[in-house]
């Protein structure tokens, strides 16, 4: 059994006695509970063994918490290469995959009104810690010797079997078709040998848990996010008693008149849709980097090719960033198959989230909707797994070991066999890397219908006669032809939608005679202008750390008192073209206000990146503001994060609207919007990445900690021959995260270990051995170990 310890040196296999009592629950993958060192601690069964190797004493299993096998071989096998990918454990990992356990909704039987008394009662008197998997699970002990009583010492006891990379056979696991090629050889990332899917196994006949979801049928807007009470209070009615589908439509619709016909539909406009959609119906593991059009429904697309695998008897998992895009998918997905689709993610309820992932384990749902957690989801023959906008650092998990989606997402495909999607309107530089290296292909539109799709793109200055009709076009936030672009919408009656990167009033200042950035004098946080009761009253900046007002300020550089606003917000952006464009509605969409849609008029949307809202029809203009912003940031993926922001912008307007991006037109990136070509984007962006040596043309290792702690983790790591060390050098507050172990010391330092993709492994595997050698000598510096981070530093 694998025991939930935390120290790196204890991720190892133990072995202990099944009483006679736990001989027919006692099954592989059930929860259990073990006395190791003295102390009761959580784990899972892993296997049953006739006789040990060990040649001491074997404790007795102290419980099985469960009958249910919450743990499969195929989850095993994944959180196995995870933790050799991430150099972390297992244990990690599966923290990350399995929920904790809920006992009502996995037995079905409501809690009785005196013991939910009684737990309310130790509730309010007993602190309670975010981090326990369970509520009665102690805190995992330190090693200890404890003689013939306890389990067996990590020395003596069996080392996990982990089976060695094997080549895959190309035609045996991903068949290949003539239409759309497909291949299995060239992985880029070593992974362990790819085994064949599971069996698929009798659907349940219980439903899989859609109520509380406020799904809609066809043609309705995306649905609103679930009550995690109303979930919750549903579960205390019985777990078998499932509430019935909201949309009236069974698991029978899958297939009903559309999925023989999705070929020729909508995938029809891309080059190979069609045979794509074909090899996804006949089990075929294809893998692709689908370039959504502008203006696609691309949740209907990807419900639709999720809709195939299932009427084809397997199952799929779609990954989505965020809880909005979660509700527009999963409504597609239901209104296609109906109950068979359900959604996971962090906002649901403890009751309401482990029981949909039981109906997924179960078997009973075959489409899984989710966040970055559901990467893991015990999904029954798995045929399809699909990530929507890959580049969004919300799918980076901020806890250890800190993998991300779509490495895992790539990962378990490899493993399973099953067809992998990596959609979006944009391109990253990893996805890139993988279709460069033949794992996976193109699933892109001809030029022909991509100019028929759309908008109208360009930039203020982009030719001589834009700068003969106005000559500051590039120095004003906002020029002429933008406004003249929305008066003429406005006009037809239809809608205007103005992105701006950051949200506030004046979020920023600087000097305005050095430029220097405004910062506080007590905490060196950056001071901002907030909004008042008037827009014409004047105001004191404040700081946004601490919150101290600075009516006083003096730049430390220049010693000048004057201020000027290096960004305007989203708020101060609409009261500006309100004055502008009097009479016509003015809405914003941002931080807590986020507006899903907006119905068609004339009107003007303000929303920050990422939160624009849908408007039927699409909208006729958009004015992305402050380029500068997006592409000023010092980040390695600076420009691949402006364009994936644009494009989601520009995709929401019409095909004969118009886009205006108030950005300086010679930048490649602002040249790939105007083209709408981000495959040309993202390939550049790998060969510049490969000329200076960072990911993903190569394996990077981020080590924080101080400076004792760095040296003595390098100290004990038998590193590659061929590594490269970079720094350490100092991390600034601002780049800087917390440690699990909750220190937070005065000085952070960031330390870089860099080797070519083939050595990765290794790194991974030295790296690991050196944090088991540390946690034996019990060392409670911070430091944290991270593989690829999306944040340099």
């Amino acid at each position: 059994m694998l025991p939930l310890l935390s120290p790196a040196h204890l991720d190892r296999d133990f072995d202990y006695l099944v009483p006679p009592e736990f001989d027919e629950i006692a099954r592989p993958g059930v929860r259990v509970r073990v006395r190791f060192a003295g102390r009761l601690v959580d784990g899972y069964l892993l296997e049953r063994l006739e006789k040990s190797d060990h040649a001491g004493k074997l404790v007795k299993l102290e419980r099985v918490v469960s009958p249910e096998q919450v743990l499969t071989p195929e989850i095993r096998d994944l959180a196995t290469a995870v933790a050799a990918r991430y150099a972390g454990t297992r244990a990690d990992v599966l923290r990350l995959a399995i929920p904790p356990r809920h006992a009502g909704a996995e037995t079905g039987k409501p809690r009785s009104a005196k013991k939910s008394a009684k737990s309310a009662k130790v509730s309010a008197a007993t602190p309670i810690d975010l981090d326990e998997p369970e509520a009665d699970s102690p805190e995992p002990p330190r090693p200890s010797a404890d003689g013939a009583t306890g389990p067996p010492t990590p020395n003596d006891a069996a080392q996990p079997s982990v089976s060695p990379p094997a080549a895959d056979s190309g035609s045996a696991d991903v068949p290949s078709s003539e239409a759309y090629p497909t291949s299995s050889t060239d992985v880029p990332d070593p992974v362990l040998g790819a085994s064949d899917p599971a069996a698929s196994e009798a659907r349940a006949t219980e439903q899989a848990g859609a109520q509380s979801m406020g799904v809609a049928g066809a043609g309705s807007g995306p649905a609103s996010a679930p009550s995690a009470a109303a979930d919750d209070s549903a579960a205390e009615v019985g777990g078998s008693e499932l509430a019935s589908d909201v949309t009236g439509r069974g698991s029978e619709r899958a297939g009903e008149g559309g999925v023989e016909g999705f070929a020729e539909g909508a995938w029809g406009r891309y080059v190979h849709g069609g045979a794509f959609v074909s090899a996804l119906g006949q089990g075929k593991g294809v893998r692709a980097g689908w370039q959504a059009l502008p203006g696609e429904d691309w949740a209907a697309r990807l419900a639709e090719l999720a809709a195939t695998v299932v009427a084809a008897g397997r199952s799929a998992v779609l990954l989505v960033p965020d809880q909005r895009d979660l509700d527009r998918l999963l409504t597609e997905c239901v209104r296609l198959v109906g109950d068979s689709a359900v959604g996971l993610s962090a906002g649901l309820g403890p009751s309401a989230r482990y029981r949909r992932w039981l109906s997924v384990l179960r078997g009973s749902a075959r489409i899984v909707v989710g966040t970055r957690a559901a990467v893991f989801a015990p999904a029954k023959d798995l045929g399809l797994i699909a990530i929507w906008d890959d580049g969004d650092d919300t799918y980076a998990e901020p806890r250890a070991p800190y993998p991300h989606a779509r490495e895992v997402a790539m990962l378990r495909a490899h493993e399973t066999g099953a067809a992998f999607v990596a959609a979006g309107f944009a391109r990253t530089a990893e996805i890139q890397a993988v279709v460069d290296s033949g794992w996976a292909h193109d699933l892109v539109a001809d030029r022909e219908v991509l100019r028929q799709a759309t908008p109208r793109i360009s930039a203020p200055g982009d030719s001589d006669w834009a700068l003969e009709r106005d000559p500051i076009a590039n120095a004003i936030r906002i020029p002429g032809i933008a406004f003249a672009a929305a008066r003429a919408a406005l006009k037809e009656g239809a809608a205007v939608l103005v992105q701006v990167p950051r949200r506030g009033y004046v979020p920023a200042l600087s000097c305005a005679k050095c430029r220097t950035p405004a910062r506080c004098r007590h905490c060196n946080g950056p001071l901002a202008l907030p909004q008042g009761p008037r827009a014409d009253e004047a105001h004191s900046p404040s700081c946004r750390w601490c919150g101290i007002v600075e009516a006083a300020y003096r730049c430390p550089a220049c010693a000048s008192r004057a201020l000027r606003a290096v960004v305007i917000g989203a708020v101060r952006t609409a009261e500006e073209l309100g004055r502008a464009f009097p009479g016509v509605p003015i809405k914003g969409s941002g931080g807590g206000m986020v507006l899903d849609t907006v119905e068609p008029g004339p009107q003007v949307v303000v929303a920050t990146v990422g939160a624009e809202p849908l408007v039927r029809g699409g909208y006729a203009v958009a004015l992305l503001l402050d380029g500068w912003a997006l592409l000023g940031r010092a980040d390695l993926r600076t420009a691949e994060d402006a364009l994936r922001r644009w494009m989601s912008a520009a995709a929401l307007v019409r095909a004969r609207g118009q886009v205006i991006v108030m950005a300086e037109p010679s930048v490649p990136t602002v040249q790939a919007l105007i083209r709408w070509d981000p495959i040309w984007h993202a390939r550049a962006e790998v060969e510049a990445r490969a000329e200076v040596g960072f990911p993903p043309a190569v394996r990077l290792a981020a080590i924080d900690g101080t400076s004792e702690s760095i040296a003595e983790l390098l100290s004990t790591a038998e590193l590659p021959g061929d590594v490269e060390v970079l720094g350490p050098v100092p991390l600034p507050p601002g780049a800087r995260k917390p440690f699990s172990s909750g220190d937070d010391p005065a000085e952070v330092e960031r330390m870089l270990l860099r080797v070519h993709r083939r050595a990765g492994a290794a790194l991974a595997k030295s790296l690991t051995a050196a944090q088991a050698v540390r946690s034996t000598h019990r060392s409670d510096a911070p430091l944290r170990v991270q593989i690829d981070p999306i944040d340099i530093g």
